[in-house]
């Protein structure tokens, strides 16, 4: 045998160690792949990272089956859903009668690679506005009370209220406190995210209804269905805000200037 030869026989019995080593590290980094969903021509053969060796995944499904190559965090790292900030509420679908606003928020990044999933972006809530869209007052009362969340409260504060209001008007307010007789099934089976307030009415507890601007009467500083005149015995009718089946009866227990109860029992006249 030639020195040729030889040498080349000798590169060959050298070289296919390396080879089998190399192929053997082979993973999603050398594939250069990274796939989403399952996707099974999305393959390797290598190292699995259950320290199995054979055909490995390089794709998002592979994080549940456990068949991911050795490689997949690094050559294909999770990358979270980012959402940006919610936008302002809208008004009311609808003037001078219960009904629902919105809010929304937009995808930023979509998530990759197994990250986190997005949440919810569009949320909505019950409301009733006291003004049409030319400004004027509704001009009627609502029997019976409409109440919604007192986180509703909140937003109340931020957005500008009716002209009608003087700044002394928009402190003024106060609470009713209220024992509920009854309610009906639809409140406690309510689980649509603006309305799961709802599942937290129950009947015999004592819950806290605020009465604040714009809700308040312009001439009596009063709101709807709070019980003015009333005595403790007399059964009034409210009506939840975002489900018109979700209603029932209580009984006023008194009036106060500021809510105590617990936040799942606050709520506000709308």
């Amino acid at each position: 045998m030639s020195a040729r030869a030889l040498a080349s026989v000798l590169w060959v019995v050298l070289l296919a160690p390396w080879r089998l080593w190399h192929r053997a590290e082979a993973g999603c980094t050398e594939e250069r792949r990274c796939c989403p969903g399952r996707d099974p021509s999305c393959a390797s053969t290598g190292w699995r990272m259950d320290r199995v060796y054979g055909t490995c995944f390089c794709d998002e499904a592979c994080k549940l089956t456990g068949d991911c190559c050795y490689d997949y965090s690094q050559a294909c790292p999770a990358l979270p859903c980012i959402v940006g900030e919610w936008s302002h509420w809208s008004g009311c679908a609808e003037q001078c009668k219960p009904n629902l606003r919105m809010r929304r928020r937009y995808v930023k990044q979509e998530p990759k690679n197994g990250g986190e999933p997005c949440p919810i972006l569009e949320e909505k809530s019950g409301c009733l506005e006291y003004l049409t869209y030319q400004g004027k007052d509704c001009g009627h009362e609502h029997v019976p009370a409409f109440i919604t969340t007192s986180e509703y409260s909140k937003e109340r504060k931020r957005r500008a209220v009716s002209p009608l209001w003087s700044s002394d008007a928009e402190e003024a307010g106060y609470c009713v406190e209220f024992k509920t007789e009854s309610l009906s099934r639809h409140c406690t089976v309510e689980n649509r995210p603006y309305a799961r307030w709802m599942q937290y009415l129950r009947e015999g507890y004592t819950v806290c209804v605020a009465c604040q601007p714009p809700a308040m009467n312009t001439g009596n500083h009063r709101c709807s269905g709070d019980g003015l005149g009333v005595d403790g015995n007399k059964v009034l009718r409210w009506q939840a805000v975002g489900n018109p089946r979700c209603q029932g009866t209580w009984k006023k227990v008194r009036q106060v200037e500021q809510c105590s109860c617990p936040v799942v029992h606050s709520f506000i006249f709308t």
